[in-house]
C-alpha cells in the first residue's frame, strides 16, 4: 500500500480535542503536527471536518456558532489539507445558506459535514434540504456523523445510521458518507451502504488513544467482532474510506489497525481510491 488519503480528521479549536491529544493520544494537535504525521506516514491528503465552538460558550456542540463552520487551526491552504464545511442546523437562514454557497466555491472545501446526534435533528429533517441541494449542485458529498458521540450532550437516536436510508432515497443525486461506519451499529450502516448506491462510509474514530491503546483493543476478545461482521456483510470495499479522526488517535497505529482488518486486494480502494471518488475536488494524480 503506497497511497493514503485520511478522509476524516479535525483541525479546529475544540477544547475536548486538545484534552484528548494531551491526555490520551499524545499527538501534536497543531497544523505543523498534522503535516509531520502526514509526511511520516505517506498520507498525501487529509480532509478535516469543519467545526467551531465559542470561547466561554456551551462547548461543542455549540448551538450559537454560525454556518458554515470551518477549520481554525489552519488557513486551509496548506498542501494536502482540505475540509468539509460544517453545518449548525440552528443557523441555516437565508444569509447562512448564502455564506455556505460561497464557502463551497473555495478550492480547499471538498464537502459538507452534518453533526447528527450532536445536534438534535434527523438527517431527513427539512432544515437540511437546502444543504443537500447545494451539495448536489456543486457535486460535493455530505458527511454525516453517525454512531457514538464524543460528547455526553449528544443524543444517540439522531445519529443511528439506519435513519440515513430515508435521506439517501429522497436525495438520490447527492453522495452521502456515514462517518465512523455507524459504530457501534455497524451492521445497520453496512446495510445502508450496500443498499444505496449514493452512500459510502469512512472507518474513522473506532479507537481513541495512543498506540498502546490501539494494540490493546485490537487484541481484545470480541471487541471488533461487529466490525468484521459488517465488513463481510457489506462486501463493498470500493465504498469504504480510511480515516483516523485525528487527533483522537495517532496515524501510524491506526493505519496498521485498519490494514489488519482488510484483505490485501481491498487496501488501495479503502486507503485511496474511494476517497478520490467521493471527494472529487481533491486534485491528486492517479485517479
Amino acid at each position: 500500500m503506497s497511497r493514503i488519503i485520511d478522509s476524516h480528521i479535525h483541525l479546529s479549536y475544540i477544547d475536548s480535542f486538545f484534552q484528548t491529544a494531551e491526555q490520551q493520544s499524545f499527538v501534536d494537535y497543531s497544523s505543523s503536527g498534522l503535516q509531520m504525521e502526514m509526511k511520516h506516514n505517506g498520507v498525501q491528503a487529509a480532509v478535516a471536518m469543519g467545526v467551531r465552538e465559542i470561547e466561554g460558550g456551551e462547548g461543542f456542540p455549540d448551538s450559537s456558532v454560525s454556518s458554515p463552520m470551518g477549520i481554525d487551526l489552519s488557513s486551509g491552504t496548506e498542501s494536502g489539507i482540505y475540509y468539509c464545511a460544517g453545518i449548525n442546523p440552528y443557523r441555516l437562514n437565508k444569509q447562512d445558506l448564502i455564506r455556505l454557497e460561497k464557502e463551497l466555491l473555495k478550492p480547499e472545501v471538498v464537502g459538507i459535514k452534518i453533526y447528527l446526534g450532536y445536534y438534535p435533528f434527523y438527517s431527513a429533517d427539512p432544515v437540511y434540504d437546502p444543504v443537500y441541494e447545494l451539495a448536489r449542485s456543486y457535486d460535493l458529498p455530505v458527511v454525516f456523523h453517525t454512531g457514538d458521540t464524543f460528547s455526553e450532550r449528544g443524543i444517540l437516536k439522531y445519529a443511528h445510521p439506519l435513519t440515513i436510508d430515508e435521506t439517501a432515497v429522497k436525495h438520490r443525486g447527492t453522495r452521502f458518507v456515514l462517518a465512523h461506519f455507524g459504530d457501534p451499529w455497524m451492521l445497520d450502516a453496512a446495510e445502508v451502504v450496500y443498499k444505496n448506491g449514493n452512500v459510502y462510509a469512512d472507518l474513522s474514530g473506532l479507537i481513541v488513544g495512543d498506540a498502546r491503546e490501539v494494540a490493546r483493543l485490537n487484541k481484545k476478545a470480541h471487541f471488533f467482532d461487529h466490525f468484521a461482521h459488517a465488513l463481510s456483510f457489506c462486501d463493498r470495499y470500493d465504498k469504504l474510506m480510511f480515516g483516523t479522526d485525528w487527533p483522537l488517535v495517532p496515524m501510524k497505529p491506526y493505519i496498521d489497525f485498519i490494514q489488519s482488518h482488510l484483505p490485501s486486494e481491498a487496501q488501495d480502494d479503502v486507503f485511496y481510491r474511494t476517497a478520490l471518488s467521493v471527494f472529487s475536488k481533491i486534485p491528486l494524480a492517479g485517479k
